[in-house]
C-alpha cells in the first residue's frame, strides 16, 4: 500500500483526475516498464499493468504513451493485483530525446520530475561538450538541474574540474562527490524531499545506481566496478525505475546513455547558452552572423578568449540539430494533414456516390 502524497501526489493532481474517479477509475504512478508492461505504485499496492488497447491506438509516438512517472487512471482487477491503463494525466514536465533511428519521434525518459541530477564522473567519463547537452534538455523538461560529479576519489585535479563545470553552467547547482569516502553526499542529499521526485541522468557507470543505494541506506540497485583498463564504468541499470525512499522522495533511476538526441530544445538552448545570447545581443548589426561581420561581439568574445571556441562550436552544432529536427518535424505534420485531408475526402466522395444509388 503506497500513500499517493508518498509519491509526490497534490491537490491540483486531485481536482484534475475527478472525471476519472466518476468513472471508478483510480490513480496510479508508473514505476517500471518492461517491454509494454507496467509496474504501478497505488494505493491497493503494487500493480501490474498493460496500456488499453485504446490508448495504444490513439498514441501518435512514443511520447503519448505511458512513461515512468507518469501519473495514469487505470481500471484495477483487484485479484489479480493488476490494472489496466485507460489514460494518462497531464505532465507537469518530461525529459524527453528523439528516438534513435527516427527523424522525428519523441521518446519521454521521465515525467513529472522535479529535479533532474545529470551526473558525470570526474575521472575518462568527463565531457563537458556532452554535459552541455545534457542541461539543455533538462532546462527544456520543466525540471530543475543539478549537476552531480562523482569519483572525486580518481581524479587528484577534481577541484579544477568543477571550476571547468561551473563555468558552463550558469544557475545550475554543482556537487562533487565520492560514494566511497561519503564526501558532498549529504549536499545532494539536501534536494531529497518528501513527495518530490528526482531523475538521475548520465553515461553508464558513473555511479548512478551506487548514489540511489546510498540514498535508500540499502543495496536495492545492482552496481558494478568500473574497469581497470580504461576507467569505464559497466552498464548496470537496465531500465528506467522509480524507488521510493525510506526517509521521503522518489529517486529515477536510468540506463546509462552517453548521447542525447535533443527534442524540441530550444528554450532549453537559450538557457544553457544565455552566455553567447548575451553576447549576440551586444553585436552592432542585429542580423549578424557571427562570422566576419564588423562590430560581432561573438567574435571578439571568441578572439580575447572570454568565449572558448569549442563552447560557440557546440552551441552551433545544438542549433543545427534541433533547425533539423524542426523540418522533419514540420514534413511529418505535413504529410499527417495531407492522409487527413486524402482520408476525408474520399469518404466524402463514398458518401455522394451513395447518395446517388439512392
Amino acid at each position: 500500500m503506497y500513500a499517493l502524497q508518498d509519491l509526490g501526489w497534490t491537490d491540483s493532481h486531485t481536482t484534475e483526475f475527478e472525471p476519472h474517479a466518476a468513472a471508478g477509475l483510480v490513480p496510479a504512478r508508473v514505476a517500471a516498464q518492461h517491454r509494454g508492461a507496467y509496474v504501478l505504485f497505488s494505493e491497493l499496492g503494487e500493480l501490474r499493468a498493460e496500456a488499453a488497447g485504446r490508448l495504444s491506438h490513439e498514441a501518435g509516438g512514443a511520447g503519448d504513451l505511458p512513461a515512468v512517472g507518469d501519473w495514469v487512471a487505470v481500471a484495477p482487477r483487484r485479484e489479480e493485483q493488476a490494472a489496466t491503463i485507460q489514460h494518462v494525466v497531464s505532465r507537469r514536465t518530461k525529459f524527453s530525446r528523439k528516438v534513435a533511428l527516427d527523424a522525428s519521434k519523441e521518446q519521454v525518459l521521465a515525467a513529472n520530475v522535479d529535479t533532474v541530477f545529470l551526473v558525470m564522473s570526474l575521472n575518462e567519463d568527463f565531457n563537458l561538450r556532452r554535459l552541455e547537452r545534457y542541461i539543455t534538455m533538462a532546462w527544456e523538461s520543466g525540471a530543475q538541474p543539478v549537476i552531480v560529479l562523482t569519483k572525486t576519489d580518481l581524479c587528484p585535479d577534481w577541484q579544477l574540474r568543477v571550476l571547468e563545470v561551473e563555468a558552463i553552467a550558469f544557475g545550475v547547482p554543482v556537487h562533487a562527490i565520492s560514494n566511497i569516502s561519503g564526501e558532498g553526499i549529504e549536499l545532494v542529499r539536501s534536494h531529497l524531499e518528501p513527495g518530490r521526485t528526482i531523475a538521475l541522468l548520465g553515461s553508464s557507470g558513473v555511479g548512478k545506481s551506487t548514489l540511489v543505494n546510498t540514498f535508500a541506506g540499502e543495496e536495492l540497485l545492482a552496481t558494478q566496478a568500473i574497469r581497470e583498463d580504461d576507467g569505464q564504468g559497466r552498464h548496470t541499470t537496465t531500465h528506467r525505475q522509480l524507488v521510493l525512499l525510506p526517509e521521503g522522495g522518489l529517486v529515477l533511476d536510468t540506463p546509462g546513455m552517453r548521447e542525447l538526441q535533443l527534442w524540441e530544445s530550444s528554450d532549453g538552448i537559450s538557457e544553457t547558452f544565455s552566455d553567447i545570447e548575451e553576447l549576440a545581443a551586444q553585436c552592432r548589426f542585429s542580423d549578424c552572423a557571427h562570422r566576419s561581420e564588423p562590430g560581432c561581439a561573438v567574435q571578439a568574445a571568441i578572439e580575447d578568449g572570454t568565449l572558448p571556441f569549442e563552447r560557440w562550436t557546440s552551441y552551433k552544432k545544438l542549433q543545427r540539430e534541433l533547425a533539423h529536427l524542426e523540418r522533419r518535424l514540420d514534413k511529418r505534420l505535413q504529410s499527417e494533414a495531407r492522409k487527413r485531408w486524402a482520408k476525408a475526402g474520399a469518404i466524402g466522395r463514398a458518401n455522394m456516390r451513395a447518395k446517388g444509388r439512392r
